[in-house]
């Protein structure tokens, strides 16, 4: 696989200045990392454009980490430690209910599996940790988007490119808002083999102490016409409000 020289540069850029509190010149970069002055400054200032990096004006302008960058590794820090919270009460309750447990953010206009908790005899499911699905069809990306805020829901529907995987799939912005209302008044949401044909999937939300949602966790398992799925919904539901009042939400 061959990798960007420009991408591989802005990030060993931004690794360096990380390591400079107190600010570093665009010589000092030029020196540090052998490349073209005009080079680095073609990155450098796309950096500062996009709120990577500032700019610290004096005798000699210096660059230093930007908000943009703080907020990047806050949220992956802010993530590290709800996984390390969850991750107990996820890997008991799928060994409780026998079946596969995931934690998923929204990404983009899809959401990515960050955990993934299996009982003691577990089924195959394509899904893996740090693999996406659409929205629009998973049980997750049903959760997130229910009882995210209104701003965020409406620019991940912009983005939706509907793509049929069985013949449960939702196809239809008009279809996902209705289903999404369903979602709202149950307070779970379903995966009725909607991404593959044998798999059924139930999801809740998971909020943080300032009642945003942060995620949602899932339960999978192999589609069995005689199993009650209403009932597994509000054992989700309830353990995903467990899991937001364990993170601080509701605490006054």
């Amino acid at each position: 696989m061959k990798l960007n020289r420009t991408t591989l540069r802005s990030v060993e850029i931004l690794k360096l200045i990380s390591k400079k509190p107190e600010g570093i010149t665009l010589d000092e970069i030029c020196q540090v990392m052998e490349i073209p002055k005009t080079s680095a400054y073609d990155i450098v200032i796309t950096l500062v454009e996009t709120g990577m990096l500032d700019v610290v004006k004096g005798q000699k302008q210096t660059f230093r980490i930007g908000l943009t960058a703080y907020r990047i590794g806050v949220s992956y820090t802010n993530h590290l430690d709800v996984i390390g919270t969850i991750e107990p009460i996820l890997k008991a309750f799928a060994r409780e209910i026998g079946k596969t447990v995931f934690y998923g953010v929204l990404s983009g206009h899809e959401v990515v599996y960050l955990c993934k908790f299996e009982p003691e005899n577990p089924i195959i499911t394509t899904a893996t940790v740090g693999t996406k699905n659409p929205v629009y069809c998973t049980s997750l990306g049903k959760a997130i988007l229910a009882f995210t805020d209104e701003e965020t829901r409406e620019k991940v529907l912009g983005r939706i490119t509907f793509r049929k995987k069985t013949e449960q799939t939702i196809l239809t912005v008009d279809g996902l808002l209705m289903e999404l209302e369903k979602v709202r008044a149950k307070g779970y949401s379903m995966d009725a083999r909607e991404v593959e044909d044998h798999m059924e999937c139930v999801g809740a939300p998971i909020y943080n102490q300032e009642g945003q949602v942060l995620g949602a966790i899932s339960a999978s398992s192999l589609y069995k016409p005689d199993e009650d799925y209403e009932m597994l919904g509000e054992m989700v539901r309830k353990k995903a409000e467990e899991v937001s009042r364990v993170l601080g939400y509701g605490i006054c």
